[in-house]
């Protein structure tokens, strides 16, 4: 009985996917082209989610433009470069690394780097004031002066 349960729930908790059986195509090679580029393109409105994992009609009208390119003989590229043009970029995934999207792929490593020279400039700052040693009197003078203000 627990096999049973664990079963069902198993089959719950898997992904859904979308796609619906009148847009599955009939040649699995080219099915399967078309599944493996739909891992990468975004729906719009879903934004988390990809393309044959979104019940979005938009998403639907994607699926089947994509499955139309590639039944029309058109690369991997060539598909998908047909939908960015109509949709935009940002419905890749993973975007580019030219124009404006560099900053996406540069700013990580830059802020990183940022961080980490901010951080070694503090230690280092931190240690060379330990170093400098106990007060003067003068200073412990000018100190008890101060704190009693």
């Amino acid at each position: 009985m627990r096999q049973l349960v664990l079963l069902v729930f198993l089959a719950f908790a898997s992904p859904a996917l979308a796609v619906q059986p009148g847009e599955v195509l009939a040649d699995p090679a080219l099915e399967a082209r078309a599944r493996a580029l739909s891992e990468g393109l975004r729906c719009p409105v879903c934004q988390g989610e990809t393309i044959d994992e979104s019940n979005a009609p938009i998403a639907r009208d994607m699926r089947l433009v994509l499955r139309e390119r590639l039944v029309a003989g058109d690369s991997d590229e060539a598909a998908v470069a047909y939908l960015t043009d109509r949709y935009g970029e940002f419905i890749l995934f993973r975007p580019r690394a030219t124009g404006a999207n560099l900053v996406l792929w540069l700013a990580p490593p830059f802020l990183l780097l940022s961080a980490l020279a901010g951080a070694g400039l503090y230690v280092r700052r931190s240690r060379a004031a330990e170093r400098s040693g106990p007060l003067s009197e003068a200073e412990e003078a000018r100190l008890a002066e101060i704190l009693k203000d």
